[in-house]
C-alpha cells in the first residue's frame, strides 16, 4: 500500500527556525488539525512533544482527546465549548457563547477583516458580558489574518484592527493571552512580542509567501511513496487505463502502483500528466487505487515537496498534503 515518509530531522529543523524568531518553544502552538495537515496526528504530536512544544491547536475535541498526553494546553478551533482543564475553545460567534458549557475555558475570536469566523469588533463588549453571565473562563483573544501570504499591506490593516479589539477587550479583562500570528504572519513579522504563534504549514516545511519576501530555511517533512503491483509490456499504440487516454508511442514497459484518488491523490492530476519526484509522468487517468508509470522500480517517490507538487496541480501545498488519507502508513525517517 502507498505510504508517507516523515522526516524527523526536517521537522525539528523547521521548529528550530521558528523558535529563533519567538525566543522560546513555549510560545509556539503547533497546529495539528485535519490529521496534522495529512502528516499523521498522533505521530506529529509525539514529535512535537519530543522537541519540547507544550501547546497544540486542533479543529475538534475528538482530535484533542487523542493528543492530550503530549501537551499542557490545546486550543480547539471548531467545537462546542465544554469543561476540560487542558483544552480551551475558540468562540466564533455570539451563539457559541450561548451553547458553551458553564465553566468552560474559552478564547474569543474577533473578525478583523477575514469575514469568516469571529465576533465583530463592535460586538466585543456584548460578547464579554455574555461570557461573564455564562460564567465562562476567558483565557485568550485571537484573530486570523486573511492575506499574510499575499503581496499586499492588508496584513498591517488587520493588525491595526486587532489592536483596536485588544484595547476594547483589555479595558474589561486582564491576564489573557493575545494571539493572531499564523505561519505566514510569523514569517513576515517579528515574533518575540507574541504570547503565542499558531504554527501550521511552516512547521511542515512550506512558505506560500511571494518570493519578494524574506523567509526561513524550511525543509519539507513529508514525502509520498507508492509500491509496485504489476509490470507489463505494451506495444506501440496500446492504451492505458480508463478511457484509454494514454497511447503508447513505442514499445514500453510500465508498472501499476498502489496509489489513487481513494488514497487522497488528485484524479485531476491525470488531465495534465503529473511528473513525479523521480521525473516519471503518470500515464493515463488516475484510478481509485492505482496509477501507471513507465518504471519497474519496486517503490517510487510521487512527491517530496508539496509546494512544487502544488504548482504542477495548480493548488497549494496545504491541499496536497491535507487530502492524503489518514489510512496511509507513516514511516519515520531520521
Amino acid at each position: 500500500m502507498a505510504y508517507i515518509k516523515i522526516n524527523k530531522e526536517n521537522f525539528f529543523h523547521n521548529l528550530s527556525e521558528f523558535t529563533k524568531k519567538t525566543g522560546s518553544k513555549e510560545s509556539i502552538a503547533i497546529v495539528l488539525k485535519d490529521n496534522a495537515y495529512g502528516h499523521g496526528l498522533e505521530l506529529m504530536a509525539k514529535l512535537s512533544q519530543e522537541f519540547g512544544l507544550t501547546q497544540a491547536v486542533v479543529r475538534t475535541y475528538d482530535e484533542a482527546e487523542k493528543i492530550k498526553p503530549y501537551f499542557k494546553q490545546i486550543l480547539i478551533l471548531g467545537d462546542q465549548a465544554i469543561v476540560d482543564d487542558s483544552c480551551s475553545f475558540a468562540l466564533n460567534s455570539l451563539k457559541d457563547i450561548e451553547k458553551a458549557q458553564i465553566g468552560s475555558r474559552v478564547e474569543l475570536k474577533v473578525d478583523t477583516g477575514m469575514h469568516r469566523n469571529g465576533i465583530a469588533i463592535d460586538e466585543i463588549e456584548e460578547a464579554l458580558k455574555c461570557i461573564e453571565k455564562k460564567k465562562l473562563m476567558l483565557i485568550g483573544l485571537m484573530t486570523h489574518n486573511r492575506s499574510a501570504d499575499e503581496l499586499s499591506s492588508e496584513l498591517f490593516w488587520q493588525q491595526k484592527n486587532f489592536e483596536k479589539a485588544v484595547g476594547v477587550t483589555m479595558s474589561h479583562v486582564k491576564n489573557i493571552r493575545i494571539h493572531s500570528y499564523n505561519s505566514a504572519t510569523s514569517l513576515r513579522l517579528p515574533c518575540n512580542n507574541q504570547d503565542t504563534i499558531r504554527l501550521g504549514i511552516g512547521a511542515y516545511g512550506y512558505s506560500e509567501l511571494p518570493t519578494i519576501y524574506n523567509t526561513l530555511d524550511l525543509k519539507p517533512v513529508l514525502s509520498l511513496w507508492a509500491k509496485k503491483i504489476a509490470t507489463r509490456q505494451l506495444k506501440k499504440g496500446e492504451r492505458i487505463g480508463y478511457g484509454g487516454t494514454f497511447i503508447a508511442p513505442r514499445e514500453i514497459t510500465v508498472s501499476t502502483y498502489d496509489l489513487g484518488y481513494g488514497d487522497g491523490w488528485m484524479r485531476s492530476s491525470s488531465f495534465k500528466p503529473f511528473i513525479t519526484a523521480e521525473g516519471l509522468p503518470i500515464l493515463g487517468r488516475v484510478s481509485m487505487d492505482y496509477i501507471v508509470l513507465e518504471s519497474t522500480k519496486e517503490e517510487v517517490c510521487i512527491f517530496n515537496n508539496a509546494l512544487s507538487a502544488g504548482k504542477q496541480l495548480k493548488t497549494i501545498s496545504y491541499e496536497v498534503t491535507t487530502q492524503l488519507h489518514e489510512k496511509l502508513e507513516q514511516v519515520l525517517t531520521f
